[in-house]
């Protein structure tokens, strides 16, 4: 006979581990199903309430970035101070294995293997995989799978209607030894250049002894590693040892649904869960963990399926608003290289740079400063009407 578990979480990153560890925490009888050796493209930032959120410690911190600058079209550059604070960089090989043996500490069954399908006998629901990599076939029952297996999700795309067309920014960067000498390692960098990205960005990111260096773009065309060592080159940073490269879509919108209506529920990449415009997904896939383990624990007690909505429901209603606005952003701004010029331009605005690093902070639009809103939003309309007659 199979094993029995009530949840089955198959990937083991930030979405994942998170809702093992607190369906671990709340007695529930869980078993994270990972494959190894993958690190998903990252700039690793997180910001203080991911931090304060999920209790991460100090030492998971490979460096605190105090200031960004926004690199334009032109080569301007806009330098936004943090303020009081920094922002928390974790490099992402080390950062979800912590994630994952905090899980298993917690006591979830931990299992390295590639998910392969769901199967329903009558009433029963089992989850079949591959143990390690490669090896023989597996099968454990349970009453609840959360998917949590990035872009792309096999979950998803077995279980939910759409999840197979997910639209996606298609990510690459390097891991990079950072320079001794004439490094910002307090500092992330930002490109908004045509050539280094057609409609996302590049970032060159500090993660202490290394740096990350990356771009994005959602065209299947645009040549990513190439894009790489041309920033690499525009940043002093030809000549770095390469520690490594990754490559991964990420998704660019959530998904309609991200339940079944009967034994599944996605989170994090896998529900799409990743900020527009600035492709911020860490702390927005632990926080949709944290919340689908909340409503496993329900969906247990009480066997209601109609529970499983109340994921995406909650997630929507705490960062739906927040979502659109980027997406709205990006949709614009990031069309030409001259509308990225005047994009960089309004960063340098002092009530632009308040409202943003409060709002990324803590994670809400800022309600509290209405005239700085309204000064902005003149400011927007300016170069709206700029951007559009030139």
């Amino acid at each position: 006979m199979a094993e029995r578990f009530d949840v089955v979480v198959v990937g083991g990153g930030p979405a994942g581990a998170t809702a093992a560890t607190d369906l671990a925490r709340a007695g529930v009888h869980v078993l994270l199903l990972d494959r190894a050796g993958r690190v998903k493209p990252c700039g690793g930032a997180i910001p203080p309430k991911a931090i304060e959120d999920f209790d991460i410690p100090p030492h998971m911190l490979v460096a605190r970035a105090t200031s960004a600058r926004m690199v334009a079209p032109s080569s301007r550059t806009v330098d936004m101070p943090v303020g009081d604070g920094f922002v928390g960089m974790v490099d992402r090989e080390h950062y979800d294995e912590w994630l994952r043996a905090r899980a298993a500490l917690a006591g979830a069954e931990r299992r390295t293997g590639g998910f392969e399908r769901i199967v329903r006998e009558d009433v029963r629901t089992f989850v079949e995989y591959r143990v390690g990599r490669g090896g023989p076939q597996a099968r454990v029952e349970t009453k609840l799978v959360i998917g949590a297996d990035g872009a792309r999700s096999a979950v998803a795309c077995a279980e939910i209607a759409g999840a197979d067309r997910m639209p996606c920014v298609f990510a690459y960067h390097e891991i990079i030894e950072t320079p001794a000498n004439d490094f910002d390692g307090s500092r992330c960098d930002v490109w908004y250049q045509g050539h280094v990205s057609p409609d996302f960005y590049g970032w060159v990111f500090p993660h202490g002894e290394t740096t990350s260096v990356g771009v994005g773009s959602a065209n299947k065309g645009f040549a990513l590693r190439n894009a790489v060592g041309a920033l690499r080159a525009a940043s002093g940073l030809t000549d770095a040892e390469t520690v490594r490269g990754e490559g991964a879509p990420i998704p660019l919108k959530p998904l309609d649904r991200w339940d079944n209506g009967r034994d599944v529920v996605v989170v994090g990449d896998a529900a799409g869960v990743v900020a527009p415009a600035s492709g911020e997904g860490i702390f927005y896939a632990m926080t949709s963990g944290r919340m689908a383990a909340d409503v496993a624990v329900r969906f247990l007690a009480t066997g209601d399926a109609r529970l499983l909505r109340q994921v995406r429901k909650q997630f929507m209603a705490a960062h739906g608003r927040v979502f659109w606005v980027l997406r709205m952003m990006q949709y614009f701004w990031y069309s030409s290289d001259k509308r990225r010029e005047r994009f960089v331009h309004m960063c340098a605005d002092k009530d632009v740079q308040a409202l943003t690093w409060q709002a990324y902070m803590h994670k809400k639009l800022v309600k509290a400063r209405p005239a700085a809103h309204a000064r902005i939003f003149f400011k927007d309309m300016g170069h709206l009407i700029a951007s559009a007659v030139r």
